[in-house]
């Protein structure tokens, strides 16, 4: 009998993950179809068939629902990170875990790019992009310290830790930026366009990993 921990969410949890993924998708939908300047609170909790009360209960701003998958993605590039072997250089096992994040054709993928393109052209989704990218970058930095074995804390800690993680995802950004400009997400098939993401990413973080050697 395995005595292994049992990490599958419970009958509670999974509701509760559900709520939060309808009301994050009504919230994208809207705010792709009427622009976020027209979307409210009321209207996403009536698109996704909730209460105003449970809207609340997972997001306290329209703006933190139309992003949550930005939040999401992000945390799990994280975790994809941190699951890497050892032995890879820092740039190669960001990459290794972006491409890992982005080969997800799923519905939270596709919000996850929605929700991009509408930071693009809606400046108010902006400040909430930027919070949830430090969070990253913070996140990023403290699991390549522990990556490399240093310590990154008080004024005589390693910045190493901190400048490898703001390259890398600044990096990132790039690539991303670079394909959403181009890409339009209509009339290319999915894995074309995934091929498309996956050249950019390989060549911002390929140019990382040279300024490395």
């Amino acid at each position: 009998m395995d005595g292994g921990t049992d990490t599958t969410p419970g009958l509670r949890e999974r509701k509760k993950l559900a709520t939060r993924e309808a009301v994050r998708a009504a919230a994208v939908r809207l705010a792709v179809r009427d622009g976020i300047e027209d979307v409210t609170v009321e209207r996403i909790a009536q698109e996704a068939d909730v209460s105003l009360r449970t809207f609340f209960n997972h997001f306290p701003h329209k703006e933190d629902a139309v992003l949550d998958a930005v939040r999401v993605r992000a945390a799990e590039l994280i975790t994809e990170f941190r699951h890497r072997p050892t032995a890879e250089p820092v740039p190669v096992a960001v990459r290794e875990a972006a491409l890992a994040v982005i080969d997800r054709d799923d519905v939270l993928g596709r919000d996850h790019l929605a929700a991009l393109r509408l930071v693009r052209r809606a400046p108010s989704l902006l400040a909430r992009q930027m919070t949830v990218l430090h969070e990253q970058e913070e996140a990023l930095a403290a699991a390549i310290a522990d990556r490399l074995g240093v310590d990154r804390s008080g004024s005589a800690g390693s910045s190493v830790p901190d400048v490898l993680a703001a390259m890398a995802l600044a990096a990132l950004r790039v690539a991303l930026d670079r394909w959403l400009a181009r890409d339009t997400g209509d009339g290319t098939a999915a894995a074309e366009r995934a091929a498309a993401l996956r050249q950019e990413i390989d060549a911002a973080l390929e140019l990382l990993a040279v300024t490395r050697e």
